[in-house]
Parts: structure tokens; sequence; C-alpha cells
């Protein structure tokens, strides 16, 4: 431990003299209020010293005292359906300590209730020879969740003791006799939040992430253990697509960070999220979610500090062997308290005066995620996917926080303002954005479903791609001379847009569609085209196809409000399809076998 005193104070920025003994992220006590900062530059015995709370009336020759640990989260049961701040205290318990809605200076409360009793079972026997990262137990934290108890990383030994019952997360459950003496162990773990926790090996990641929400899944999927990036302008609807993905991505656990963003758009998760059920586990979502709140009207330089306490948090999870999907919401605000600090060290700006280390912070977060095999003797595999919503000023995504986030995430969702002033949500922008994984996932589909689904989606990415050349022409010089095949594309790929990308998240059916129903939805549409341009072939006009087949293209837009269990009814659309599109060729006196 060291003690200094306050030099200036500058916003979230204060400098102290006398630290000559501080290391780089110390965590320190800052002033009479002891207010939480971090260390971030050491010059001489001078340390710059990142504030976490509001500094008013925070003065020189006040007393600065380091504690010589880093940041670090505590890790243990109790953190699933919690709601932390940036630098993980709970703001339920947070609340109730200081009896106001407002966050109180120098306050302290434990991260993890202290007092709460966990049934604890364990797994292995004594004599069991123990390393870092093997499970020696497990607690029912939700009906979903079972929290494996881990050893800690660069622990190895023979298992003494171990103890069955209802604990404390600070009560000892087992003891090692390693090299260098009896060790007692907790069911606690303390980690830094910006050193990542180390692996055993890196997995390419091959099984897709099913969102439940159709461009993605069809057109831009993203792999479990990959990362993804939401770049849109005000209004485009990157919350809400990060919230849907939240709610309906089949992972075991979600790590929702609302970094800087508005405190309504908390609000909207906090309220709707315990209310939420899961398909895949039929328990409210908030049993597999941790959301970490940093909103814009609290301290900036927390801010900077949640995504990391959430991206440790999830490798916590991921090293048990789970699934995990982390929302950064938005990584801008992130990437704008970055700046803000290195503004007050006088650092050299880079491009738009953010920081010229951006774009490796950038990377270090995006590289936290992927599929691993944990530590230990049975080494279990989880994966980290990281889906980072990037707000550009004006929706310039040539600007420096979109530009090095696409250079290290794989998937591209670009949200389109003009799509979202039409109210076609999601307003990913089909032909700008792109997946990296889209051939290994769309195989991956195929082979699960046993169809031909690369083929599918290929057809469907040409079908729009055609419809955008084709009405270029149509505003030149009109409808009417396009070809008649032509005119039946912009006839599908309307009903793409319209009846299959486009997606409603407030309605109870048509928020989330399985891969089954998908694959059936778009299977109608391409069968429509198909037997219209073999009906064409036969003699058959556009006019009278489109006439005949009214009827059949009102049931084809309804379809996204069929319920998952009456999928047979959408199969039934192919069967009304052959008989309109023959009905058409026997008015129009053909033969519909010739």
């Amino acid at each position: 431990m060291s003690k200094g005193t306050i030099v200036s104070v500058s916003g979230p920025l204060v400098t102290a003299s006398g630290m000559e003994e501080a290391n780089i992220q110390d965590i320190c006590r800052v002033g009479k209020l002891g207010l939480i900062g971090e260390i971030i530059e050491m010059r001489g015995d001078v340390a710059s010293i990142q504030v976490y709370e509001e500094t008013s009336m925070v003065g020189p020759g006040e007393i600065v005292e380091t504690t010589g640990e880093a940041l670090s989260v505590e890790l243990a049961p109790g953190m699933i359906s919690q709601m932390f701040d940036g630098i993980q205290r709970p703001l339920d318990e947070f609340m109730e300590k200081t009896e106001s809605n407002y966050l109180e200076r120098g306050m302290t409360v434990a991260p993890l209730n202290r007092d709460k009793k966990w049934e604890f079972v364990p797994s292995v026997e004594v004599g069991t020879d123990l390393t870092e990262g093997d499970v020696v137990g497990s607690v029912q934290e939700t009906n979903v969740i079972e929290h494996r108890i881990m050893v800690p990383y660069g622990v190895k030994g023979k298992l003494k003791s171990i103890e069955k019952g209802l604990f404390t997360v600070t009560d000892t459950i087992y003891v090692l006799e390693t090299e260098t003496g009896d060790k007692a162990f907790t069911m606690m773990q303390k980690w830094p939040v910006r050193q990542s926790r180390p692996i055993a090996k890196k997995l390419n990641p091959i099984e897709p992430l099913i969102t439940g929400q159709r461009v993605i899944d069809t057109l831009f999927p993203v792999a479990k253990g990959g990362a993804a990036a939401v770049p849109g302008p005000f209004g485009a609807g990157k919350t809400v697509v990060q919230h849907q993905i939240a709610k309906w991505a089949d992972v075991d656990l979600v790590v929702y960070v609302g970094c800087g963003e508005r405190g309504n758009e908390m609000t909207d998760v906090i309220n709707e999220f315990p209310e939420l059920i899961d398909p895949n586990t039929g328990e409210s979502i908030m049993a597999r979610t941790v959301l970490i709140a940093n909103t814009s009207n609290m301290p900036v330089a927390a801010r900077e500090a949640s995504i990391y306490t959430g991206i440790t948090i999830a490798e916590y999870f991921r090293d048990m062997g789970y699934s995990v999907a982390i929302m950064a919401d938005s990584t801008s605000r992130w990437a704008e308290a970055l700046r803000e600090m290195s503004g007050r060290l006088e650092e050299m700006p880079g491009d738009e005066g953010y920081p010229a280390y951006l774009g490796s912070r950038i990377a270090e977060y995006y590289e936290r995620a992927g599929k691993v095999v944990s530590l230990g003797s049975n080494g279990r595999e989880g994966s980290i996917t990281a889906i980072g919503a990037v707000s550009p000023p004006g929706g310039d995504t040539s600007e420096p926080v979109t530009q090095n986030t696409l250079r290290v995430a794989k998937v591209f969702w670009g949200l389109d303002s003009s799509l979202a002033q039409r109210r076609h949500f999601p307003s990913i922008n089909w032909l700008n954005s792109y997946s990296l994984y889209s051939n290994d996932m769309n195989a991956f589909v195929g082979e699960k479903l046993n169809v031909d689904w690369s083929g599918m989606v290929t057809h469907t990415k040409a079908l729009l791609q055609d419809e955008s050349e084709l009405q270029e022409i149509v505003r030149l010089v009109g409808v009417e001379s396009l070809s008649e095949k032509d005119r039946l594309k912009l006839v599908t790929a309307r009903m793409i847009r319209e009846d299959y990308l486009q997606q409603n998240a407030f309605d109870d059916v048509d928020t989330y569609t399985s891969r089954n129903k998908q694959y059936e939805m778009l299977n109608v549409i391409l069968k429509y085209q198909k037997e219209a341009e073999k009906a064409m072939e036969l003699g058959a006009y556009y006019d009278e196809i489109i006439e005949g087949t009214e009827d059949v293209r009102e049931v084809i837009g309804r379809m996204k409000f069929i319920a998952e269990e009456d999928l047979s009814r959408i199969k039934q659309i192919n069967e009304e399809i052959e008989k309109d599109m023959k009905a058409v060729l026997e008015k129009g006196g053909v033969e519909s076998d010739a």
C-alpha cells in the first residue's frame, strides 16, 4: 500500500504525488470520501488516477491511498439475475443501503451477498489430485444454470477435505494439500478485469448462434464464439436488435452491458426480461442473464471499465463449459470515455480525437470472445459470442470506432436509417451487410435440416441484388420496360423483404422464428417463384399469374404470424401455390403437364 497527496483534479482525472511505490492498474481510495479510482499512468512519483465516481468537492492536498490490488470482479454464485454498475456494485443493494435512487459517493457495497447460503454439492472425493480449472462441485444457482465451482488459476494439489451443505460465498468448502502447505478455498474467486482468463486451447467456431431473427440467421449468421458489430445511426434499432438477441439466442447465459446508453433503455430491459419466457428452457430469461448498467448519466470513467467487467464474467461462465453471449451497447460510448480520459492526460490524439491505441483496445476486447477448451484435467468446451453496437455520429461508418471494430469482427450488420424510416425492422441493409461465417454456418444448417440451405440463401441474396439493379432501371424508364421474368423477380424479392426479412419484435409470434420455421417460410417464397417461372415457360402471362395468385400471396404475407406448433399450415401453402398455378394455366387454355 502507498499513500500520496492530490495535486490536481480535472473531472474524473486526479493526479497525486508521493506515489512512487504504486503500480499502474492499482485501485485507490481518493480523498476524504474514499472515492474508487484506478491508476492509469505513472510519471516519476506522480500517478494519474481514473476515478469511477463524481469528483466534485475533491481538492488538492487530500490523501490518496492505494489498495495494492487491480480492478477485479468477484466470481461466485449470486451473479445471475443481478444488475451491477460498471465496477460490479449491485445497484439494488446500493439503493437499499443508501436509501436513495442516486449513486452516493464513497459508499462501499460488496459485489456479492455475503449472508445468503447456497447448497454446495461436491463432485470429487478426498484424495483426488486436482489442478487449475477442475470442477470440485456445484451450486444450483437458478433453475437454468448450475454454477460449477472450479479450482482457481495457478493452484494444484491433493484434495484433503471437502464439505457438503449450505454455505455463504466466503465459507471454506474445501482444502487442498499443495507444495507450499494446506490451502483453504471458498466458492468465490477474484479476477482482474483487464486480464483475460487463461484457457487450454482455442477452437474454430463451427455452430451458428440461432437468434430467431430471420435476416440474421438466414443472410448474415454469426457463429457461437464469433464476434459481430451492429453499427447504425440514431433511431435505426441497434438496441432492439441487441435486446432481441439477448432474449432469444440459443445460448446458456447472456451478459448485457448497457454502456453509456440512455437510462430508459436499461429500464426497458429491467421491465421486459423478467416477464419473458425462454423458449429453450421454459423459465424466465432473467434466470440466465447478468445485467451491467452504466448509463449516460453515471460516471464516465466507470463506463470504460464496464465492458471489461462484462467480458470477465462471461469468461468465468465460459470456463464452466457454457455458451455465453455478451452484448455491449454501445462500444462508441465506451470509446468516448477513452477519448475523454486520453484528452485529460494530454496524450497525442489520433483520428477524430480518439487515442492512438483505440484500435488495439477494441481488438483486445473482441479477441476475448471465441470457442475454447477450458483449463482442467477434463477440459470443457465453452464459447463467448461478442455482439457490439456501434453508434457512429450521423451514421457515418467510416469513423474510427466502426472501422476498428470491423477489422476484428467477422460479421457486419449495417443498420440503415432509410429502412428504419420506412418502418422496415430489423433495419439491417441486406446489400452492404456481410458475414464471413456464412459458408460454414449455412453448410451446418443444411446438414441439420437435410436440405440445400446454402443454395436457398445464395439464391435469396442474388434475388435481392437483382432487385436493387432492376429498381434502378425502373426509376429511369418505368416498370413496363422490364421483361416479364424480371417483373416476377421484383414480386418475389418484395415478398422476401416484406414477408420474410421484416419482423415485428413486439408481436408475440413474430418476435422469434425457429430454424425449421425459417426454412419453411423461405421455401414457400422460392417455391412461388419456381412455379411462376414454370408457368411462364408453359405460356402463362405475368398479369395472369399475378391476378390468379392474389389469394395465395396474401396467405404468404400472413405466414410469419403462424405459430411454431402449426408449421404444417406453412407446408400447405406449397400445395396452394401449385393449385393456383395450375388454375392459371387452365384458364389460359394451357395444359399444365405439357
